[in-house]
């Protein structure tokens, strides 16, 4: 059945994409051309690939934590979402995500289907300095990067077709619908006032709700304590994530301009301080200063400013960068592994993470760093950010997390979700894909 299905869909895409031009709705050129500044659309085009090296980057960071036989599988999943997304979203994510609004909630597919009417020559609202194919571009790369950072919860146990299916039905029902709310002019979250620079609530909390849905779904590894297989890995890892992240962030003002560079700077510092802050409470609370520790504290301090990056200061950045380092930190010594196997601490670092970081939008925002803040927040005696920021995250916490247990308990009825325990025992890398180190 497996085959027949992956034969339909490569049969279905190859004649979409051979008689696109009489099949898909034909968009006419504009009658104006807009001219796009050369500056900005060099600055995106270099900030779109240093996102795309971020999920690479995600797979040495995951590939490195787990044991040796099922390194290669872990690292896999991170590209296969390169792979797999990057079609989806040509197809008809983008449309779902940035298509004509449908009540606030998601777009209309059918606007852009296989990149219709996503050209060269025309410019998205909010980013009118650019072609409209690089901004749907940049974007992509995002959806890429969001599902490859679920795996890490569920590392050592899911069987790699089930989650592929997972990958898709999540960027369809859950991705696309909080990315429109979130960034579309019409989207729900952003005619509220919400602020997400560059992802709080549509990558990093989507992504950790989700992960903790996965890991309750599935339940426990058979072994959960492993020695990690690289450590050298995680060190590369981190370092590819640190380098791309500033086109995830500097690359969210969509442009060569002053707001990027604000967005770099904050970046810089909130992760130097959380990595920093990550190794010194490990020490004051007995611990040994550790290269995992160090890279897990930056990594943090990049999810924590990312949905701030471009609405605080340097010194605020500093600030969100040590204490979500300290709350994450807290979360995953008291989280409670011998009952939920979240096998590289996604929920905690990643979710609860990105949580902090919202709030502290919420507290720091400030229309002195970008006018596009009308309410600024709790540290300048406003409350109305503040209390747009808690009312977003009650509400993609309880979406993400229901809805992605629902997706785990439909794609297991369809295809078993877990390997079985001889598999396991086995490794992913040799039981999945015939391969090994």
């Amino acid at each position: 059945m497996r085959k027949i299905i992956l034969s339909v869909i490569l049969i279905t895409i190859l004649v979409l994409t051979l008689f696109s031009t009489f099949i898909l709705t034909a968009h006419p050129n504009p009658t104006k051309e807009v001219a796009f500044d050369t500056g900005d659309t060099a600055w995106m085009i270099v900030a779109t690939a240093l996102v795309l090296i971020m999920t690479p980057g995600l797979g040495f960071f995951y590939g490195g934590m787990v044991g040796k036989k099922n390194v290669i599988s872990t690292m896999l999943q991170s590209f296969m979402a390169m792979i797999i997304v990057t079609v989806l979203w040509v197809v008809v994510a983008f449309g779902l995500s940035f298509g004509t609004s449908i009540g606030g909630i998601i777009g209309d597919p059918t606007s852009n289907l296989f990149f219709q009417g996503v050209g060269t020559k025309t410019a998205w609202g909010l980013a009118p300095t650019i072609p409209f194919m690089l901004f749907a571009l940049f974007q992509a790369k995002f959806a890429i990067i969001t599902p490859a950072l679920i795996t890490g919860a569920f590392a050592e146990r899911i069987r790699f077709w089930a989650y592929l299916l997972f990958m898709v039905l999540f960027i369809l029902l859950i991705y696309s619908p909080l990315c429109h709310m979130t960034w579309h002019p019409d989207g729900l979250f952003f005619k509220m006032g919400v602020l997400d620079f560059a992802g709080g609530t549509v990558v990093h909390m989507s992504a950790g709700w989700a992960a903790l849905a996965g890991a309750m779904f599935l339940g426990k590894r058979k072994i959960q304590k492993v020695n990690p297989a690289r450590i050298t890995y995680v060190l590369l890892g981190t370092g590819l994530l640190w380098f791309g992240w500033f086109g995830f962030n500097a690359g969210s003002a969509m442009g060569a301009n002053g707001l990027a560079v604000q967005a770099l700077g904050t970046t810089t510092v909130a992760a130097a301080a959380a990595g920093m802050a990550w190794v010194f409470l490990d020490k004051i609370l007995g611990h040994k200063l550790s290269a995992m520790g160090a890279c897990i504290g930056a990594v943090v301090g990049l999810v924590a400013i990312t949905p701030a990056a471009g609405f605080v200061s340097i010194p605020h950045a500093i600030f969100i960068g040590i204490f979500s380092s300290i709350v994450s930190n807290l979360v995953v010594s008291k989280f409670p592994k011998g009952k939920i196997d979240d096998a590289l601490d996604v929920f905690a670092c990643h979710g609860v993470g990105g949580m902090t970081g919202m709030l502290l939008t919420g507290v720091f925002a400030s229309s002195s760093v970008n006018s596009a803040v009308t309410d600024q927040g709790l540290v300048f005696g406003e409350t109305t950010l503040f209390l747009n920021q808690l009312t977003a995250l009650v509400i993609v916490s309880i979406f993400a997390f229901t809805a992605s247990y629902f997706l785990f308990f439909i794609v297991n009825k369809i295809t078993p979700l877990r390997v079985s325990e001889d598999k396991e025992e086995l490794g992913l890398d040799i039981s999945q894909h015939g391969e090994f180190l």
